[in-house]
C-alpha cells in the first residue's frame, strides 16, 4: 500500500511540474511590456523638464513620439489570440491530468508485473554472488528447494556439492530426490551408493551396494560401480571375486582412463596374480601363451605401466618392473632410458635413490 501511496505522489508531482506554466496569467507580465516601458518614458520626460535638463520644445518632440510607440503597442496587444491562448492551455492542462496517468498505467501494464507479490527483505539480500563463500551459496539452493521440492535439477546440482562438504546424509537425502524427480539413470545410481558408503565410514553396506548393482544393471561397464561392487567383495573376504570383477573392469578400459591407477592399487590389495603390475607371476605366464597373444599382453601392461609412472615417478618398485619388462621383451635402450628417468623423479629422495640403485644392480644395467 505504501509503494502505491509513493506512485500516487509522484504521479501528482508530475502534473503540477506541467500545469503550473499554464496556470500563469499573461497579465503577469505587463510590468514587462512595451507599454509599461514608454509610459515610464513618458513620466521621465516630465521629471527631466522640472528640472531643467532638456527644453519645452524637445519635451513635447519626445512625448509625440513616444505616444505613437505607446499607442501601436497597445493596438498589437489588443490584437493577441487570448481566446486561442486561453483554450490551448486548457487543452494543455486536460492533456496533462488524463493523458500522464493514462500513459503511465499503460507502459506498467504492458512492461510490468502487476500480478507479482511483494519479495521480503531477506530474500532479497540473498542473490547469488560468486565471491560469497560456498556454503552461504549452498544455502541459497536450498532455501530454494524447500520451496520447488520437484526442481529435479537443482537436487542434481547440490547433491555433489553436498558429499564434496562432507554432509554425506544430506548428500544421501539429495540423491534420492534427484532420482525422484530428474530421472533415474546409472550415474544416480551410482553416486547415491558412494555416498551411502562414505556415510557408513568408507562400508559399502547392504544399502550401498544394493545401488550399485542397480547401476550395473543399467550400465554394466560403469567404473564406479564396478569397483565398489568389488570393494564390497573385499571387504566381505572375498578376495578372489574382487579381483575378478576389477580385472574386468580393466580390461573394458580405455588406457588413459583416469581411474586405472585406482583398479590397478586394488587388485595389487588383494594380492590379484594377473594384476597389470608385471610380477614374476605375470612374466612367466606369458611365456606359455603363442606370441602373438603373449606380445600384445606384455605390451598393453607395459604401456600402462610406463604411462602411471610418468605422472607418479615416487614408485620405486613400479620402475623397477618396468625396467625388467623392457629387458625381458629385449628392448634394452628403453630399460635403460627407464632407469634414467627414474632417477630423475627420484633425484631429491635419498632412500627412495638407493633403493632403485640396489634394484637396477639384479637387473644387469650396470651403473
Amino acid at each position: 500500500m505504501t509503494l502505491w501511496f509513493v506512485f500516487a505522489l509522484m504521479t501528482v508531482a508530475a502534473i503540477f511540474a506541467v500545469l503550473w506554466p499554464l496556470s500563469r496569467n499573461s497579465s503577469a507580465q505587463a510590468g514587462g511590456s512595451e507599454a509599461a516601458v514608454y509610459k515610464d518614458q513618458l513620466a521621465e520626460i516630465d521629471r527631466d523638464v522640472a528640472a531643467g535638463l532638456i527644453g519645452v520644445s524637445e519635451a513635447e518632440a519626445a512625448r509625440v513620439e513616444i505616444s505613437r510607440r505607446l499607442l501601436a503597442a497597445a493596438d498589437s496587444q489588443h490584437n493577441l489570440p487570448a481566446r486561442s491562448s486561453l483554450g490551448l492551455r486548457r487543452a494543455s492542462a486536460i492533456v496533462a491530468l488524463v493523458g500522464l496517468p493514462i500513459a503511465a498505467v499503460t507502459f506498467y501494464l504492458s512492461l510490468g508485473s502487476p500480478q507479482l507479490g511483494d519479495f521480503p527483505l531477506v530474500s532479497r539480500t540473498r542473490t547469488a554472488d560468486a565471491n560469497q563463500p560456498i556454503d552461504n551459496m549452498v544455502a541459497q539452493v536450498e532455501a530454494h528447494l524447500e520451496k520447488n521440492p520437484t526442481d529435479g535439477r537443482g537436487w542434481t546440482v547440490l547433491a555433489p556439492v553436498l558429499a564434496r562438504l562432507g554432509r554425506y546424509d544430506d548428500a544421501v537425502r539429495a540423491y534420492r530426490n534427484a532420482i525422484n524427480y530428474a530421472g533415474d539413470s546409472a550415474d544416480h545410481r551410482s553416486d547415491l551408493g558412494e555416498a551411502l558408503a562414505a556415510a557408513a565410514g568408507g562400508v559399502v553396506t547392504a544399502e550401498a551396494k544394493a545401488e550399485f548393482e542397480r547401476a550395473v544393471a543399467q550400465n554394466a561397464d560403469g567404473p564406479k560401480a564396478n569397483y565398489f561392487l568389488g570393494l564390497a567383495a573385499e571387504q566381505d573376504g572375498r578376495r578372489a571375486d574382487a579381483a575378478a570383477i576389477w580385472r574386468g573392469l580393466l580390461a573394458k578400459a580405455p588406457a588413459d582412463a583416469p581411474w586405472r591407477p585406482l583398479i590397478e592399487a586394488a587388485l595389487a590389495r588383494v594380492g590379484d596374480p594377473a594384476a597389470p603390475a608385471l610380477s614374476n607371476d605375470a612374466m612367466a605366464a606369458a611365456k606359455d601363451m603363442n606370441e602373438a597373444d603373449r606380445g600384445a599382453m606384455i605390451r598393453g601392461m607395459v604401456d600402462r605401466l610406463a604411462t602411471r609412472l610418468k605422472q607418479n615417478g615416487d614408485d620405486v618398485e613400479g620402475w623397477l618392473r618396468l625396467m625388467r619388462a623392457y629387458m625381458v621383451m629385449g628392448e634394452r635402450d628403453k630399460a635403460a632410458s627407464a632407469l634414467t628417468e627414474a632417477r630423475q623423479a627420484v633425484a631429491n629422495d635419498t632412500e627412495r635413490l638407493r633403493q632403485l640403485n640396489e634394484g637396477v644392480k639384479n637387473l644387469g644395467l650396470g651403473g
